[in-house]
């Protein structure tokens, strides 16, 4: 799994700058990102307060989670149907 490389708060903090007029140039040079990964950022998070961006991240976390958990179970499911049926 891909790690970030900028935590909610390192983002909010940019997306602030942004609406306090600070050049997107500017604050893509400082924190090395391209124009495409604001703008990413941007529409993603665009009026989220940092909680809320927080929230989301774990949210996408826990759906991660059990999305892994039912592929378990549904590859055990098939496994038990081959053997209660006897085909392979």
């Amino acid at each position: 799994m891909r790690t970030k490389r900028f935590s909610e708060q390192q983002i909010a903090n940019a997306l602030s700058q942004l609406a306090s007029g600070r050049e997107p140039e500017v604050v893509c040079e400082d924190l090395q990102i391209t124009r495409e990964t604001l703008e990413a950022w941007r529409s993603r998070f665009a009026g989220a307060a940092l909680s809320t961006a927080q929230r989301l991240r774990e949210a996408e976390m826990e759906l991660g989670a059990l999305k892994r958990m039912y592929a378990e179970l549904a590859l055990e499911n098939e496994r038990l149907k081959i053997l209660l049926t006897g085909k392979r």
